[in-house]
């Protein structure tokens, strides 16, 4: 799939099942029925915010609300309400983060039962634009789904960028790339959220987390050398410069607290049977430019479970193997790629990448639209 096919991705709710299987025990095959609003009782108590990990939702990731934003669209705030409110009792079908957070939720079962007094820990919390009218209805979905969500951010129009830094943010996954700009423009790791229309079944006891090098977890230094003096210069850069590591990209610190948190169970015998795997999917060839990749993570303290040097070839195929719960990359062409194999793919809009012009005239950011 090229970078301006202009094929929108899209989440399709009715093809989800238990982690993408076509199970008839799915937890959410009922999502047309509908809800009993209750307030579950016994839930755990969430982390402090300084002490956790946070992750920052859209509503629109974690559920399915393409009709609620068409109806947004084409009739107004007034009528996208009233449409919210008359339905507050169904919930919604599970969007493109929600087996993303049900993994995170399946570590924080495994690190409480290993450290029950510990509050270093993923805090999901969701975050979004959306009028505090539409609550009801959120909160009657996270509790059908038996979700632990316990703090929300309601902004009713106005943007929710400036709450991230108040929330401790680690990570901000959204559908509208504009927001995720903002984020990252205020130095908060940020990714838009892109689905395919079906996805491959993925891990209910281990999550897996796949990341692109260049742009993403390190700088794009090595990238704007390719792109002003092209790939034999790009080599000779990486090979005079291989015992220099690479400054950090927008989703180090990302990578950071997954490690902080593998140790954890490393230190209780678990490092072959870790609830979290690590993942860098890379187009750099490893004889000639993976060598200041692994450097700049060993120079860092952090290590990466599995290390994928494609030399150019395309990551979908390899992404299908690993089945990864979320998979993040600065280039629209492999987020196509990925989702058309399947895998859950974010678009981190950083570096020289997102201001090469295409034939046309057109951005490369502004390629598919994000549901």
């Amino acid at each position: 799939m090229s970078a301006n096919s202009g094929r929108t991705l899209t989440v399709s709710g009715h093809d989800l099942a238990k982690n993408g299987s076509s199970s008839t025990t799915a937890p959410w095959e009922d999502a047309g029925t509908v809800l009993k609003p209750t307030t579950p009782t016994r839930k755990p108590q969430p982390p402090k915010p300084q002490n956790a990990i946070t992750i920052a939702v859209s509503s629109r990731v974690l559920f399915n609300m393409e009709k609620e934003q068409q109806i947004f669209e084409r009739q107004g705030m007034e009528e996208y309400i009233k449409y919210q409110v008359a339905h507050e009792t169904e919930p919604f079908s599970p969007g493109p983060a929600f087996s993303f957070v049900k993994a995170l939720e399946a570590v924080n079962a495994q690190l409480r039962e290993l450290y029950p007094e510990s509050e270093e820990l993923f805090d999901v919390v969701l975050i979004t634009n959306n009028h505090a009218n539409v609550g009801l209805r959120l909160i009657n979905t996270i509790n059908h789904y038996q979700l632990f969500i316990e703090r929300f951010c309601m902004t009713g129009g106005n943007s929710p960028i400036g709450y991230l830094k108040a929330y401790h943010t680690n990570l901000y996954l959204s559908a509208d790339p504009d927001k995720v700009h903002e984020a990252l423009e205020a130095g908060i790791a940020a990714a838009t959220m892109f689905t395919p229309d079906k996805m491959t079944e993925v891990s209910e006891t281990q999550l897996r987390v796949a990341f692109d090098g260049d742009a993403v977890l390190f700088s794009d230094e090595s990238e704007q050398i390719y792109k002003a003096h092209g790939l034999d210069k790009f080599f000779e850069h990486e090979k005079a410069h291989e015992n220099k590591p690479l400054d950090h990209g927008p989703l180090k610190g990302f990578l950071e607290v997954l490690g902080k948190l593998q140790k954890k169970f490393y230190a209780k015998g678990r490092r072959m049977d870790c609830p979290i795997r690590t993942y860098l999917v890379t187009a750099r060839s490893a004889a000639s430019s993976g060598t200041r990749a692994l450097k700049t993570l060993r120079s860092w303290g952090l290590e990466i479970d599995e290390a994928l040097f494609l030399a150019g070839a395309p990551k979908g195929p390899m992404l299908e193997k690993i089945r990864p719960h979320i998979f993040f990359d600065d280039q629209m062409f492999h987020v196509e790629g990925a989702a058309e194999m399947g895998t859950v793919a974010c678009h981190v809009p950083y570096g020289i990448a997102q201001r090469a012009v295409r034939k046309g005239g057109k951005d490369k950011e502004t390629s598919p639209v994000a549901k």
